[in-house]
């Protein structure tokens, strides 16, 4: 494979093209549905995915077919699959949804205004995740241009991401006879800690999220009348969360929460 070809190949296409697109999604606030719930009548997840859609049609390569797919209530997910060599199957996630606005911006930037400085692109999405679906075609239309070969490749870019995913299972199931056994999937939606080597993400902690009210009360009452009688709501839940988690060393103590970390992985956390 030329190295030299590929690299040519990426640079103009992410200068020419997928930067300029970059800066046109940062200005739709297509927000996660968490934090957007009338999405669908608001509009603006379906230009994101159209735009996304429309730039990887006209970057299309000869073999690979494209469908935006939405099932009943659910938000659409952009649909790759292209042909390759052998039986093997690899799928690149991403994501098209977007965080909030959130606060902090510096003067003259915002979440929906694209700046472009040096090169370096501010604005909501950008990175997380809207490059995702630009830079998986690429790879791939790279790889064929320099002269290699690929597995069959499955993209898959959903909506629903920033919010927890919950859409995503129900398109794995109504997609998985298309998709087939992967035996690689690259998740591009991670980070990297300098532009000078190619950062993997091999295994993430995972987490349990939910709501935990203590009550001891039915109405307030004065301290002076109910200190030392009524419990304290803080040290129950102090109590509670001390049965799974050391709040000293961090240690989960449920033996269900454990796993037994890979031999690699340790090696690679010694590096």
């Amino acid at each position: 494979m030329d190295n030299a070809v590929a690299t040519a190949l990426i640079e103009s296409t992410w200068d020419g093209s997928i930067t300029p697109s970059l800066i046109d999604y940062i200005r739709i606030p297509n927000k996660s549905p968490a934090f957007d719930p009338d999405w669908k009548a608001n509009g603006h997840m379906d230009d994101a995915v159209a735009l996304i859609a429309n730039w990887c049609r006209a970057n299309a390569l000869d073999d690979m077919s494209l469908e935006v797919i939405q099932l009943e209530g659910r938000t659409p997910l952009i649909y790759i699959d292209v042909p390759g060599v052998g039986q093997d199957c690899v799928v690149l996630y991403g994501h098209l949804d977007k965080q909030p606005e959130m606060v902090g911006w510096h003067e003259g930037l915002g979440p929906w205004s694209p700046v472009l400085d040096g090169d370096r692109l501010y604005g909501r999405g950008g990175a997380d995740d809207g490059y995702s679906a630009f830079a998986s075609l690429t790879a791939i239309r790279a790889v064929r241009a320099a002269g290699g070969q690929h597995a069959r490749c499955v993209v898959i870019i959903e909506a629903c991401e920033e919010s927890g995913s919950f859409d995503l299972p129900h398109y794995i199931d109504y997609l998985q006879d298309r998709i087939g056994t992967p035996s690689l999937v690259v998740c591009l939606d991670s980070g990297c800690g300098n532009y000078d080597q190619l950062w993997c993400t091999t295994s993430l902690r995972g987490i349990v999220a939910g709501n935990l009210e203590v009550r001891v009360l039915d109405e307030g009452v004065h301290s002076g009348d109910a200190s030392g009688i009524v419990p304290s709501s803080f040290r129950i839940l102090r109590q509670l969360l001390d049965r799974i988690d050391d709040s000293t060393t961090g240690s989960v103590l449920v033996d269900a929460l454990q796993v037994e970390i890979p031999s690699q992985r340790l090696r690679q956390a010694e590096v």
